[in-house]
């Protein structure tokens, strides 16, 4: 008779013993459970086995394990027990004994119901009194550093305010910052925690902005660890987002200085490791800090009354059409500018502050203009020059174009809004430059220039401009440029007449690809391409391959070559002395496998030669790479190829022989490529119309067919 369902045969071990078979009966409790298998090896304390798993991460046995009403209480008293224990032990004055219950509250501290009862019986405090009182035991780095990684794990619950913080405890982790010499896990480990109470605790901020300043922590960006410097940015980033208005000015002069940027710049983002995904999103969190410096201008009206305001006007008047040595400056009447202010392109001529009134931009549009005239005059003068010589339904109005590209670019880079917490959609040249916005704004008003002349726009052109505009910019900038004069490259690429045939090429691709009567003819063409893929695939096999032969000596390589017969009916193979440089003859290829013969093809670990030993040895590309025919009688060939693309040949040749699908990477990207080609070219006569989504209906029979001629 087969055993009752109830019962279940489980094998235990235990470090250091023999392993149990065990039948376990599910209908008892889990405690009695528990205490069987503990006293199977004589082991004490039997009820805290109960709580854990021994596999995986450190999960703990609920409600949909065991039932919840029979052991709630049962558990919960446990989480208590073992809490109590491991404070004790924390609190004990042997150092081997307060280290390892530090070792295992920082792996305990992860989960939200010990972490619960564990900050229920004061847990927290006692840690923050272990920092505070600078023990000499807590003098050992790794036993601070298990301290602080469970002090952080257990306040990242949101159980306990950080509000709680004693300031002695923050003046003691700022310590740890400000100290030149700490051990990288404190230090991490400490700018995690003052971040998190720059986050979650407005009195907070201003404690940790008391102790830690931006200056304090730059030195923090120039070491090699990128872990230290990630949690570095995180924390300016912090400091910054919180500051209050009358401080959010000093933070920005701050971030502006070069000092700090050229740190950035040469240290964490032109270093010698790749950028990994954190440290990308706080680079993205300081670039959108850094722009919502300007929301104040972009929100700011222009004040038409404020003679201050309307001399930067008279002066960009001034630079395009009088130059340095203007007598009269501006106390020519207003009158005698309306003209002036025509060809600047300004949409109110009599009183052009009128343009800048609507927000965004506001005046930051006004301040892109004057850096251009100031900074790059020549080209400034070049604009507007050049258009105001234009027919008039051909002219690009500069002033018009200023403020709507300024309004555009604070959308592209989203000025004034909160980071998104998953972005990590940073730009590498805005920290190559201490003016970046405006260095930027001169770049794409040169663009936006010549594009409005490569499509010979006119003034009923102006949104469809801007919207080329806008679709150059964001393309380039998703190039990730590193420099401004990268982005200049990147923008010559992207032409009015290139943007047209990208546009072609996507919309080929994507809209009409998608319609019922495509996808149809595509259905229809793909058994005609995988056949020609098949064919090719054969065909190099029969050309054959070169193959190295794996061993554990390496000092002299030997060699193998295989090929297909002509006929697709053979595989031939032999040694060879040294690497070919063309198709073996058949001739020197002595042994041979009918192809009727083959079982199966298998790969990666399933392959014979990679299930022994010495083949545990290899890497993971001779793995990736390995594969094997298993043919008549019980014998086997064993490859690996010498690249990822002849792996993908012979394994999609040897599948076509068997009669088999072909799957691999390779197939799939020459059948996306093939079938594309093969579609845009059945297309080609159809192109500018619109292909319907239905045939169109059959026509009603005629009445009579009287119309037709009997040639007999």
């Amino acid at each position: 008779m087969p055993p009752p369902s109830d019962i279940v045969k489980v094998a235990i071990e235990w470090p250091g013993a023999n392993a149990q078979l065990m039948e376990i009966d599910q209908k008892k409790p889990l405690s009695s459970i528990i205490r069987e298998v503990c006293d199977g090896w004589s082991l004490s304390g039997s009820e805290q086995f109960a709580l854990r798993y021994a596999d995986g991460p450190q999960l703990y046995i609920t409600d949909d394990v065991y039932n919840s009403s029979q052991y709630t209480t049962w558990f919960l008293s446990m989480l208590l027990l073992l809490s109590r224990q491991l404070l004790d032990r924390i609190q004990s004055h042997g150092i081997d004994a307060r280290l390892e219950a530090l070792k295992e509250l920082a792996k305990l501290s992860a989960d939200p119901t010990f972490a619960t009862e564990f900050i229920s019986m004061e847990g927290i405090g006692t840690l923050a009194r272990l920092v505070e009182s600078v023990c000499s035991l807590l003098s050992f780095g790794e036993m601070l550093a298990f301290t602080l990684t469970a002090f952080l794990e257990l306040m990242d619950h949101g159980i306990v305010s950080w509000d709680l913080i004693s300031l002695s405890f923050i003046k003691q982790i700022a310590g740890y910052v400000n100290q030149p010499m700490v051990d990288v896990s404190i230090l991490q480990r400490s700018l995690a925690i003052l971040e998190s109470m720059v986050l979650n605790s407005h009195s907070l901020y201003h404690r940790v902005a008391q102790e830690i300043t931006v200056g304090q922590l730059i030195g923090h960006l120039q070491v090699s660890n990128q872990e230290i410097q990630t949690y570095a940015i995180a924390l300016i980033n912090a400091l910054f987002l919180k500051a209050p208005e009358d401080r959010r000015q000093e933070m920005a002069s701050t971030l502006a200085q070069k000092h700090l940027r050229s740190i950035i710049l040469n240290h964490v983002i032109r270093g010698n490791r790749p950028i990994k995904a954190e440290m990308a999103h706080q680079l993205y969190v300081l670039q959108v800090l850094t722009f919502n410096l300007l929301e104040e201008r972009m929100m700011t009206k222009m004040d038409p009354s404020d003679q201050a305001q309307r001399d930067i006007i008279f002066e960009l008047r001034r630079i395009a059409f009088d130059g340095e040595n203007d007598p009269s400056g501006t106390e020519k009447r207003k009158a005698m500018y309306t003209k002036d202010y025509k060809m600047l392109g300004f949409t109110n001529h009599v009183n052009p502050a009128m343009d800048f009134t609507q927000t965004p931009p506001g005046m930051l549009a006004l301040d892109n203009m004057l850096y251009l005239a100031k900074l790059h005059q020549d080209t400034y003068i070049r604009i507007v020059l050049e258009n105001s010589s234009r027919e008039d339904k051909h002219e690009c109005p500069f002033g018009r174009c200023a403020i709507e590209l300024t309004r555009m670019l604070c959308e592209i880079l989203q000025v004034g809004e909160l980071p998104n917490e998953g972005c990590n959609d940073y730009h590498p040249m805005f920290f190559t430059h201490d003016r970046a916005w405006e260095e930027f704004f001169c770049v794409c008003i040169q663009l936006l220039n010549k594009t409005w002349k490569e499509m010979r726009a006119t003034a009923e052109d102006f949104n469809k401009v801007m919207q080329v505009v806008r679709e150059q910019i964001t393309r380039a900038l998703a190039m990730k440029p590193s420099s401004l004069d990268q982005l200049k490259g990147k923008l010559r690429g992207l032409s009015y007449s290139e943007i047209l045939r990208l546009r072609q090429s996507e919309r080929m691709s994507q809209d009409d690809f998608q319609s019922p009567p495509i996808i149809e003819l595509r259905e229809r063409i793909q058994p005609e391409i995988l056949e020609l893929i098949k064919q090719q695939r054969l065909n190099r096999l029969c050309e054959g391959s070169c193959f190295r032969k794996l061993g554990n000596r390496r000092r002299q390589e030997k060699f193998w070559f295989c090929r297909l017969s002509l006929n697709h009916k053979v595989l031939h193979y032999g040694d060879l002395d040294e690497s070919p440089q063309g198709e073996v003859p058949f001739e020197l290829l002595t042994d041979k496998i009918p192809v009727s013969d083959i079982k199966s093809v298998v790969t990666g670990k399933d392959c014979p030669h990679m299930k022994e030993k010495s083949a545990l040895k290899q890497n993971k590309e001779v793995l990736e790479q390995a594969f094997s025919i298993l043919y008549d009688p019980d014998e086997n060939l064993n490859f690996v190829a010498p690249n990822k693309y002849e792996y993908c040949i012979w394994t999609d040749g040897l599948c076509a022989l068997l009669g088999r699908e072909m799957g691999s990477d390779l197939t799939r990207s020459d059948l996306d490529t093939l079938i594309s080609m093969e579609m845009k070219l059945r297309l080609l006569d159809l192109e500018n119309i619109t292909i319907p989504e239905a045939p169109p209906p059959v026509p009603k029979e005629p009445s009579t067919y009287n119309f037709t001629y009997n040639y007999g």
